[in-house]
């Protein structure tokens, strides 16, 4: 799906180019894929967590489930309300590549939070804190056309908090995403048009979602963006390898013999991200 963006006047436009052109694209050994996104609702006293695990094996190539020896989430910052409560969350696997758990949001939104994987003979290990963000204050379909005239126009409003520095993700639904900071707008109130191709119809519910980030997420979506291009979405296999923050710790908790380049090039793909999330619906007419 092409989309196209009206940002303060400046017109960006994402276009996608007809001639097919053959590319002999690299290929590696199979790679552990990690998508660990937690979006908070720190309205709700409980976060449902689901984070999944693939294996690619090659530039453009299907992912894979993986099977994980062990996934979990550790705070070594939480102080448990509760005698039976700890300050870890063990994620289980209930599908393939599938690692599901529930934990208080308390835990997710104060301290320090950590990742731990096991996969084979690798440990993998990623840090993050809880990133807030701001809620969408319109979402509300415009008139405004770009080239053909069968685009539709959305309007979105937030609001920057004006007492830090803010880097947000939009998610527009199909797969869409768009990164931003307020290096420009610190505490005022920013709107801008996103459009959508003539895929979208009247009647189609479309969900926008406004997910607070850190800077390192922030350079790490905006690069999977841009090699996105217009139909790819950037949570799927990228044409370039883009490192995320979950690192190989083989090296530091295997007391054996271990060869330091194999885990230097035994990385895993993905990102562990905790972040505030706002989400508003609106239905094409």
């Amino acid at each position: 799906m092409k989309r196209y963006i009206l940002l303060s006047a400046v017109l960006f436009i994402l276009c996608s180019c007809e001639d097919v052109v053959e590319v002999d694209a690299p290929s590696e050994p199979a790679r552990l894929s990690i998508d660990a996104l937690i979006r908070i609702d720190d309205s709700l006293p409980i976060t449902h967590v689901v984070i999944t695990a693939g294996l690619t094996s090659s530039f453009f190539g299907d992912v894979s489930t993986a099977e994980l020896d062990s996934i979990i989430i550790r705070n070594n910052d939480f102080v448990p309300t509760l005698s039976t409560d700890e300050n870890f969350l063990i994620l289980n696997e209930t599908s393939p590549g599938r690692y599901e758990g529930d934990k208080e949001t308390s835990f997710f939104t104060n301290g320090g939070l950590e990742l731990y994987i096991g996969y084979g003979d690798s440990q993998f290990l990623a840090s993050t804190r809880y990133a807030p963000a701001v809620p969408i204050d319109k979402l509300e379909q415009g008139e405004g056309q770009l080239f053909t005239g069968d685009e539709t126009e959305v309007l979105v409003a937030f609001t920057d908090n004006a007492n830090r520095d803010d880097f947000y993700l939009f998610d527009f639904d199909f797969n869409e995403y768009l990164v931003t900071e307020d290096e420009f707008y610190q505490g005022q109130t920013f709107e801008f048009s996103y459009f959508y191709d003539e895929d979208v119809k009247p009647g189609r519910e479309i969900n926008v979602s406004l997910l607070g980030v850190n800077e390192a997420f922030y350079n790490y979506m905006n690069q999977l963006i841009v090699q996105a291009g217009g139909d790819q979405g950037p949570f799927q296999t990228p044409s370039a390898t883009v490192r995320g923050n979950i690192v190989n710790v083989t090296n530091n908790t295997n007391s054996g013999s271990v060869d330091v380049d194999d885990v230097r090039n035994n990385f895993a793909l993905g990102y562990f991200a905790v972040c505030q999330t706002f989400d508003k619906s609106i239905v094409i007419q």
